[in-house]
């Protein structure tokens, strides 16, 4: 049951356990992880002799630019409920608006270059701007902090709001130095001229519950590649290649899976509680995550490509998807690696320069070929994790932070 009264106060002492409410929240990017793969085929030019020129770059940074909006918020809020009360009514209320925000921002994803900008710009302004002024509202202690977040994510949201009234390509020039200014802003405490800033280092987080929602968005980008290749799969008519690239797409979602969960993945929380720093760890494993739930997000894309198009010559789009989404995976895997282990395997770092030696080799062969040869090495890299820990204790965490 909701708290509505009471001073809202840094609330670290709680188990891992999300709230119903979160969890809800979730689901929303389930939707908008989707939307995103959807409005993909255009921006990227993905579909058969389409790509021409710079269309796949521009059209890629434009999608880019969306799926980090989206993600930002999702992070900013899962942030605020591992700091506080997840139950307080504040609290609550906050998390509700950055799920109809983020539903909102899911809707207009497909045409927010063209004629839905606004509601896309409109729905992620208020959403971001709602959580600082509702926590100043419900009394926090942290006040002078969520001031300057404020008046952050208000001087961004006036390009956001400018930017939705621009043409395509100023829209996303605006948009993108809006973004900026809030990720340089996250990163340095805030800074306001007159107010000062936050050192992160200083910030209380319940370490446990942040590692669960970190663990549970990596879930649902896992969940959004198993969902894109179901719905490419099922239109049919099932001929022996398509049924082959179905299974190698499963395939490679499951290994992906093993690979984040082995052995990283299951003591976050653990390397959060043991860290000097534990702010710090939490920052730096939601950039991590960022990287990898991105990689995630053009594997899905690169999964309806090669299911719908498996024997067809590739578009050299089509494997910066299929290839470089399993490689910005990896990138951001060796991070969380380091983050919790102070080490990198050195399987992930030859799993790397496979990958991009695959690259030359896949403009000549079909996206069967290229999912095959994807499934294989990232099997070497679960089978390298699974040799590693075969008879050795669980390994304990050892954060550098």
């Amino acid at each position: 049951m909701a708290r509505r009264a009471g001073r809202l106060t840094p609330f670290t002492q709680k188990t891992g356990r999300a709230t119903f409410l979160e969890l809800f929240f979730d689901l929303v990017y389930v939707f908008a992880l989707t939307r995103i793969s959807a409005r993909a085929f255009e921006d990227l030019a993905l579909e058969p002799g389409g790509a021409e020129g710079w269309s796949p770059v521009t059209g890629g940074v434009k999608t880019l630019l969306l799926l980090l909006a989206l993600l930002a918020l999702w992070q900013n809020t899962a942030w605020t409920t591992s700091r506080y009360d997840p139950y307080h009514g504040g609290l609550q209320l906050v998390v509700i608006i950055a799920l109809v925000g983020s539903m909102v921002m899911g809707v207009a994803t497909p045409r927010a270059f063209t004629t839905t900008g606004l509601a896309f710009a409109e729905a992620y302004v208020i959403a971001q701007l709602a959580r600082p002024l509702i926590l100043i509202a419900a009394g926090t202690s942290e006040r002078p902090l969520k001031i300057r977040t404020a008046v952050t994510f208000a001087t961004s949201g006036v390009l956001w709001i400018v930017g939705a009234f621009l043409p395509v390509t100023p829209r996303a020039v605006v948009w993108a130095c809006a973004l900026g200014v809030e990720y340089a802003a996250g990163r340095f405490g805030y800074p306001v001229p007159g107010l000062g800033r936050s050192k992160v280092t200083r910030w209380d987080i319940a370490g446990e519950h942040l590692a669960e929602r970190y663990q549970q968005f990596f879930l649902i980008a896992l969940g959004e590649t198993i969902l894109v290749a179901g719905l490419s799969y099922s239109d049919g008519p099932y001929p022996p290649a398509q049924t082959a690239t179905f299974a190698l797409t499963l395939a490679i979602s499951i290994l992906i899976w093993r690979i984040y969960i082995q052995r990283a993945g299951q003591i976050l929380a653990e390397a959060v509680a043991r860290a000097r720093q534990p702010a710090s760890i939490g920052r730096s494993a939601a950039d991590t995550h960022l990287v990898m739930v991105v990689g995630m997000t053009a594997t899905a894309i690169g999964y309806e490509l090669s299911i719908q198009h498996p024997l067809d010559h590739p578009e050299e789009a089509w494997l910066i998807m299929m290839l470089g989404g399993p490689m910005l995976f990896l990138l951001g895997r060796a991070r969380f690696e380091y983050e919790v282990f102070n080490r990198v395997s050195r399987s992930r770092w030859v799993a790397l320069l496979a990958l991009a030696a695959v690259g030359p080799l896949a403009m000549h062969h079909p996206p069967l070929g290229v999912q095959a040869a994807v499934a294989v090495i990232l099997g070497g890299v679960a089978l390298a994790d699974a040799r590693r820990a075969h008879g050795n204790p669980p390994e304990p965490a050892a954060p550098p932070f």
